[in-house]
C-alpha cells in the first residue's frame, strides 16, 4: 500500500489509478471493514489523526480531483464525507516529501519512458 504525501500532480497515469485503489483500500481498513493490512505503516497518520475516517475522505477527494483534472472517470460517491473547515492537517517532514520524490523517479524511470 503507497499513500502519498507529495503533489498528485507528479505520478504518471499507472501511479494516480494505483493510489485511488490504495486509497480506497485504506479506507476500508480504517472503518474496519476488512481484516487485512491493519497494522500497515502507511496507515499511522491517519490512525494518529483525530478523525481518521474523514481524513482518508478528504485524501480521496484530492486524488479524485486530481483525476477529473486529467479526465479520467472515477466514481466520486466512493470519497466519503468530510468537513474541510474542521478537519486537522496531517504533519508531513520534509524528509518524507524527499524520499518520496526520490522514490517516484526511481519507479518512473523503469515503468514510464515519457515522464
Amino acid at each position: 500500500m503507497r499513500l502519498w504525501t507529495i503533489n498528485f500532480k507528479y505520478l504518471d497515469a499507472k501511479g494516480l489509478v494505483a493510489l485511488w485503489r490504495e486509497a480506497l483500500l485504506a479506507k476500508n481498513v480504517l472503518a474496519g471493514l476488512t481484516k487485512g493490512y491493519k497494522n500497515h505503516p502507511q496507515l499511522d497518520r491517519f490512525y494518529a489523526h483525530e478523525n481518521a475516517c474523514e481524513a482518508i475522505n478528504a485524501y480521496l477527494a484530492e486524488v479524485y480531483a486530481q483525476a477529473c483534472a486529467r479526465g479520467y472517470k472515477f466514481d466520486a460517491a466512493k470519497v466519503g464525507e468530510f468537513d474541510e473547515r474542521n478537519l486537522a492537517k496531517i504533519a508531513v517532514t520534509r524528509g518524507q516529501i524527499e524520499y518520496e520524490f526520490a522514490f517516484l523517479q526511481e519507479k518512473l524511470k523503469s515503468r514510464d519512458i515519457k515522464a
